[in-house]
């Protein structure tokens, strides 16, 4: 009888493969290590990369600030060299608000889609182009023009560097490091006065636009440089995730991220491809939208209504351009105390100091009217008007980053702002018609304690909403896509 004999290699490597087959079996292949975006940034301590984010976000907010003073330094001058009466900068002022009115939403929508780095990159390009052209305006007509296209630019800056902002910071410090960003807008607003001392007298009104089309120019080569995107818009976007790991890695070191940590965004990623605000009034947002939508624009059509005519107004009441340019500047030094203050206020205690702000800014605002103020005195009295106007509109933009989920973060503010822009305009407009009808001080200032006050009841109204929203006063992002308790 044949008997067959394996042969003993055949034999060994048999055994070898079942072995490896067996050992397979019982140590299967273990996946990779994932991490919760909100984890991963709540857990931090504030580092290079974080600091470097701020830092460039709040030299890009400079143009905001920077770009209503210089118009209202430059008045003056225009007023001088074009012989035109006060009343016809109304338009040229209001011309930058609508065109930041149209930029907010489609540069959020550029965000949300193509990435808030894209976006802030493009608008700061866009504003800085145009308004360097605006050296070469013939007539107040091709000025307006230039303002418009200039403002659209403007207006893609706010959304999406809160929304850059909202995305690194954490849960504890969100609205101090979304409003010390936001602290480029005064700083930017104080630089037109040095450029008054300094430049003016060379260059007349043109110096203003020279300094405000340069330095954005200058500082998008910065940007591309040095500028990251946001990690959570990375993780929701397909062949990305190489990008997201290695920023992750930055910011938290001590985690041991490798290139196959899988990172994870709790809140879905829906909106981003679409241009309609639909979405900021689904899963319980519909009445907090329309409050943030209403103190966005009470808190911007104060701040340009007392902004754009201060400067004209404390000249023709007798203010040389010095003591002007330095009772303007008071106002955006109070707005960075304001604003510090008011930081701290909503990481703790959410929208109340948003209505506090408000309250408080009713008499205050009415003060720059009272007959007989000294030079000091006046200087004082702006001092605080920044930091209850200003501060106000600061805090906005922190709350309006930390209500909306990260998938329509940039689309909140960018609705918001450009509400808010749209119902400013009527600030520059209001405010020359009744200069033109030769409107007493004391009286002129009464006019913001409308919008004022319309701003603290709403506050009020969304307190209530969000602390039935995020189950507290504080505002959070884990719960902004939650429904509201019953």
């Amino acid at each position: 009888m044949n008997t067959y004999r394996a042969n003993p290699v055949e034999a060994l490597q048999g055994a070898s493969l079942a072995q490896r087959a067996a050992s397979q079996d019982e140590k299967p292949m273990k996946p990779a290590p994932s991490i919760e975006i909100d984890t991963l940034v709540d857990g931090q301590k504030i580092g290079a990369l974080v600091i470097r984010i701020v830092v460039l976000s709040l030299l890009v907010q400079c143009a905001d600030g920077f770009d209503l003073a210089a118009m209202s330094y430059a008045a003056p001058e225009l007023i001088r060299s074009w012989h035109f009466p006060p009343s016809e900068l109304g338009p040229v002022f209001s011309a930058g608000l609508i065109g930041m009115a149209a930029g907010g939403p489609l540069f959020g929508y550029v965000g949300d889609h193509f990435g808030r780095r894209v976006a802030i990159l493009l608008s700061t390009l866009v504003y800085g182009l145009f308004s360097l052209l605006i050296v070469a305006s013939p007539d107040l007509h091709v000025m307006l023009a230039l303002r418009f296209i200039s403002g659209v630019g403007l207006g893609g800056l706010l959304p999406n560097t809160v929304a850059l902002n909202a995305e690194f910071a954490p849960k504890r410090l969100r609205a101090t490091l979304i409003i010390v960003m936001f602290m480029g807008l005064a700083v930017g607003g104080i630089l037109p006065s040095v450029v008054a001392t300094t430049l003016q007298h060379a260059f007349g009104w043109r110096a203003f636009f020279f300094v405000g089309g340069i330095a954005p120019l200058l500082l998008a080569v910065v940007l591309y440089f040095l500028l990251p995107e946001s990690i959570k818009f990375l993780v929701t976007k397909k062949g990305a995730s190489a990008r997201a790991t290695a920023l992750a890695a930055q910011l938290r070191p001590d985690l041991g991220i490798t290139p196959q940590t899988q990172l994870v965004v709790s809140t879905p990623n829906q909106g981003a491809n679409s241009f309609s605000p639909k979405l900021l009034f689904a899963d319980g947002l519909g009445w907090i939208t329309l409050l943030v939508w209403v103190l966005f624009s009470a808190a911007l059509v104060v701040n340009f209504f007392v902004n754009s005519w201060m400067p004209t107004l404390f000249r023709a009441a007798g203010l040389t351009s010095d003591q002007t340019a330095v009772t303007q500047a008071a106002y955006y030094v109070g707005a960075i105390v304001g604003g510090l203050v008011i930081s701290r206020l909503i990481d703790r205690w959410g929208v109340v100091a948003i209505a506090a702000y408000f309250l408080i800014g009713c008499p205050v605002v009415a003060a720059i009217g009272t007959a007989g103020l000294s030079h000091a005195a006046l200087t004082g009295v702006v001092f605080l008007t920044g930091a209850c106007v200003l501060g106000s509109q600061l805090g906005m933009n922190a709350v309006t980053g930390m209500i909306y989920p990260t998938s329509i973060r940039s689309k909140g503010a960018g609705w918001a702002s450009a509400i808010g822009r749209i119902v400013s305009t009527a600030g520059p407009v209001v405010g020359g018609w009744l200069i033109a009808r030769h409107t007493p001080l004391a009286q002129l200032f009464l006019v913001p304690l409308v919008p004022l006050a319309i701003g603290g009841i709403g506050a009020l109204a969304l307190l209530y909403l969000c602390h039935r929203r995020f189950q507290g006063l504080r505002l959070h992002e884990t719960a902004a896509g939650s429904r509201p308790r019953p």
